[in-house]
This record gives structure tokens, C-alpha cells and sequence, in this order.
């Protein structure tokens, strides 16, 4: 069967998650880590892709774009990841692939869950316990967006913009984010979106984007063209 085609769409942010083969490593050491971040700083500039929050595990990695292309996360991840592979090999004597297949995506409704991608993103090596809070681990976009630490990688979103008014507001509006946990049932929807390719966001969302790219964006039975969806389905998904 053919691949299902992403969901891309110019302007709207996009959860990425990619993984090592077999989810083996991917970052050796902090050069390694620092190669690519210098790298996507400056390939998203190139491609007009906006990074608003990453992070950097050691076996894959997360991050939040807005693209002013549909093809643009695409090209900063093909470009990107085949220039870290190259740095990988040639730096540790080896040869082949080193990430899983195709990234994962998740087209995000920013209003209502931007700022909870980027808590989500920016709390992986706490939920992993690697660190106790998260601006104590160096290679996220949380020193950032938390802090005010220079992050060239960094492009804030106008909704982070929107939390205050000055620098160091915002910076703590942002903090008092992290004092509630993210529900259960966020992280599940999180994490079956991104790895299932949906759209994230309200059931308005998922049709408004349904209509624009003329197929289904949300978990569904497969097969059954957008046209054919049943009265009672309908109902279900309006509430």
C-alpha cells in the first residue's frame, strides 16, 4: 500500500518527532548535539521555517516549526538530517542510515495547543528522568523561552509573544506554565497525533484543514473517503 501522504500546511506549527533505527542512539556527545542545532539554525533560515521549541534526546528528538512553505519543514529535515548523518559517519568511522524511516508530524491548532507542544517538548528529559526541572537540561529550546538565553535556533511564536508585554514578563509568565502538569489525556493525544500523522486541534480544526487538503485528519476507519462519513460520526466529532 502507499504511504499516507502528511499533513502540510503553510502557516499552521507542526509537532516533529524523529527517532534512531530500532531507537538506538543518535547523539553521541555534546558535539554532536551542537552540530545540529547549528545546522537547523541555519537551514530553517534558509527554508523560511520558524523553530519555536526542540529538544534534543539521545535516542530522537522533538521539535516545533511554523513554515511559510508547505514544503518547508520537509526540506529543513531532509537537508538537516542528511547533514548530521555525514557528520555521525564520518566522525565515528562508520557507514549507512542512522534515523528511522520518514519524521512524524502532527499539524497543531496553535490557539489551543501551541504552548502546551512546547511544554510538552521542553518536559521530555523530565518525563525521562534526566533532569528534575527543565531548564536544567542544556540542550532544549527551555533556557530560552523560559530564561531569555540567546538560542539561535529560537523563533518565538506570536502566542508566546502574547503572554506579556516585556522580556522579563513573559519570560515568567512562560515559567508559571510549567506549575501544572500536563493531563493524561494530553500526552496521550500528543503522542498518537504526531505518531499517527493527525491533526491536532478541535474537531472544527480537523474539518477546516479536512476541507483544505480534501481528505480525512483525524483517527478514523480506514478506507472511507471524507464524503462518506456517517450522520452519527458527524454528531460524535461536533461535540
Amino acid at each position: 500500500m502507499p504511504r499516507r501522504a502528511r499533513i502540510i500546511t503553510a502557516g499552521y506549527p507542526m509537532h516533529v518527532i524523529l527517532r534512531g533505527i530500532d531507537r538506538a542512539a543518535v547523539f553521541f556527545e555534546d558535539a554532536d548535539r551542537q552540530f545540529f542545532l547549528d545546522h537547523l539554525a541555519a537551514v530553517a533560515a534558509e527554508e523560511s521555517v520558524a523553530v519555536h521549541a526542540y529538544v534534543l534526546m539521545t535516542n530522537h528528538l522533538h521539535l516545533l516549526m511554523t513554515a511559510a512553505r508547505d514544503d518547508g519543514v520537509s526540506a529543513v529535515m531532509k537537508r538537516v538530517g542528511q547533514r548530521y548523518v555525514q557528520h555521525v559517519n564520518r566522525t565515528s568511522r562508520r557507514t549507512g542510515g542512522l534515523f528511522e524511516g520518514r519524521f512524524r508530524s502532527s499539524l497543531i491548532e496553535a490557539d489551543t495547543y501551541l504552548l502546551a507542544c512546547q511544554r510538552y517538548i521542553e518536559l521530555n528529559p523530565v518525563r525521562a528522568s534526566m533532569v528534575s526541572v527543565p531548564g536544567d537540561y542544556r540542550w532544549s529550546s527551555h533556557r530560552a523561552n523560559a530564561l531569555g538565553r540567546r538560542d539561535s535556533v529560537v523563533t518565538p511564536h506570536p502566542l508566546y509573544q502574547d503572554l506579556a508585554d516585556s522580556d522579563q514578563a513573559r519570560f515568567a509568565a512562560y515559567r508559571r506554565l510549567f506549575e501544572d502538569m500536563l493531563s493524561a489525556e494530553l500526552l496521550q493525544r500528543f503522542r498518537e497525533c504526531t505518531n499517527g500523522g493527525f491533526v491536532l486541534g478541535s474537531p472544527k480544526f480537523e474539518r477546516q484543514i479536512a476541507a483544505m487538503l480534501g481528505r480525512r485528519t483525524w483517527k478514523g476507519a480506514p478506507g472511507r473517503p471524507l464524503k462518506e462519513i456517517d450522520a452519527d460520526e458527524q454528531g460524535e466529532l461536533a461535540l
